[in-house]
């Protein structure tokens, strides 16, 4: 599957923004879709993921103010992001793999989009 993100931009502390990530290729319905992040000089972080059936998960950083959500029928995944702040700027990669393997660990997932850059300014 192939993905592609979009969305990201600059928004001052205690905004919000949403990223979404188009997928083509494969069966989007099928896929665990995830949101990682990597700062710069950082390891690339997990965010949020969604499972097919819509059951999420949330790393304790984003917990109460990201919301991951998907439109199986436009093969899309959104990270609807609220209450922003500086230590949120990242470049923001989601990410698709089957269910089996951890969904926090970015090693399974099998496929990545080229990543969005969200800035969040004091």
């Amino acid at each position: 599957v192939q993905l592609q993100a979009s969305g990201g931009g600059l928004v001052q502390g205690g905004g919000s923004l949403r990223v979404s990530c188009a997928a083509s290729g494969g069966t989007f319905s099928t896929y665990v879709m995830g949101w990682f992040r990597q700062a710069p000089g950082k390891e690339r972080e997990f965010v949020a993921a969604i499972t097919s059936g819509g059951t999420t998960y949330y790393a304790d950083s984003v917990k109460g103010r990201f919301t991951i959500s998907r439109d199986n029928a436009k093969n899309t995944v959104y990270l609807q992001m609220n209450s922003l702040k500086p230590e949120d700027t990242a470049v923001y990669y989601c990410a698709a793999k089957v269910w089996g393997r951890s969904i926090y660990v970015y090693g399974n997932y099998n496929s990545w989009g080229q990543g969005t850059q969200v800035t969040v300014s004091s």
